[in-house]
């Protein structure tokens, strides 16, 4: 029988409840500090996706380098409710050249 892998969302609640009609698990938080909490406690289920905002992102770097070469989850950076800072397109970028060794982008 396969596995089934959940996907979650966490960021404030403006930026993540419109995921829950998509069915995703949606966790709002009002501080990094509470989200890296989060991310460490779905890093032990069965949670394979975990889109984060880049508004959380940007003073979580030591939770997020700590699952980047980890198979799950994945930690995916979104832009909030107050748009993008490049955080997720940049992370991107960085994983494309370590894997190809150069920019395609």
């Amino acid at each position: 029988m396969a596995t089934t892998y959940r996907i979650a969302v966490i960021g404030d609640w403006e930026s993540v409840m419109g995921f829950r009609a998509l069915g995703l698990d949606t966790y709002p938080v009002t501080s990094a500090q509470e989200a890296g909490e989060k991310i460490r406690e779905l890093a032990k289920t069965d949670c394979a996706v975990i889109y984060l905002t880049e508004q959380l992102a940007k003073d979580m770097e030591d939770v997020i380098a700590r699952y980047k070469d980890e198979p799950q989850p994945a930690i995916i950076l979104i832009p909030g409710r107050e748009g993008s800072l490049g955080i997720g397109k940049a992370s991107i970028q960085r994983s494309i050249e370590r894997a190809v060794g150069a920019d395609i982008l």
